[in-house]
C-alpha cells in the first residue's frame, strides 16, 4: 500500500468561483505512481467546497444562482454580529453565507484510481467552490493504493 500526499494552492477571483482542479489532481495522481486505488480532494477550509459535476458554463451560472437563492448574501447570519460574540479565531469577514454554502455541498471527494487514472466520465470534472474569494485556497490531495 502507498500513500501520496500533496497540497496544491488555487486562487480564486470572485466571491463565489467554480475553479475547475481536475487536470491538477489527474497530473498528481499520475506522478504518483499509484495504477490501482482511490484519491480524496479535502478543503481544510470552512467557506469552500469540493464538489464534482459538469463543467459547462451554464450550468456552472446555474449552481450559483441556487447557491444565492438558498443562501442570499442579504439575509441576517449570527456569525456575522462580530460585536456581540467576537471570538479569537475571527478573521472580521461577514460571511455567514458562505459558510452556510459550504456546509450544503461538503469538503471532499472521493475518486477511484484504475490502471492509473481518474475513473471520471467524461462529463465530470472536480471543482474547488469558493464561496469566500477572491484568495487562495490550499487542497490537499492524497491518493492511496498500489
Amino acid at each position: 500500500m502507498k500513500i501520496h500526499k500533496q497540497k496544491i494552492d488555487i486562487r480564486s477571483s470572485s466571491q463565489i468561483e467554480f475553479v475547475d482542479i481536475t487536470d491538477k489532481v489527474e497530473e498528481i495522481v499520475s506522478d504518483s505512481g499509484i495504477r490501482e486505488g482511490q484519491v480524496t480532494i479535502y478543503s481544510p477550509h470552512t467557506s469552500c467546497s469540493v464538489v464534482i459535476n459538469h463543467n459547462e458554463p451554464m450550468l456552472i451560472q446555474d449552481f450559483m444562482r441556487v447557491l444565492y437563492r438558498l443562501v442570499p448574501v442579504s439575509d441576517r447570519y449570527s456569525h456575522d454580529l462580530f460585536e456581540i460574540g467576537r471570538s479569537k479565531t475571527s478573521d472580521g469577514r461577514s460571511n455567514g453565507h458562505s459558510h452556510c454554502k459550504a456546509m450544503l455541498l461538503g469538503v471532499s471527494e472521493t475518486v477511484p484510481i484504475e490502471k492509473g487514472r481518474l475513473l471520471l466520465t467524461e462529463k465530470q470534472n472536480i471543482f474547488l467552490v469558493e464561496m469566500d474569494g477572491a484568495r487562495t485556497r490550499d487542497i490537499i490531495i492524497q491518493a492511496i493504493g498500489l
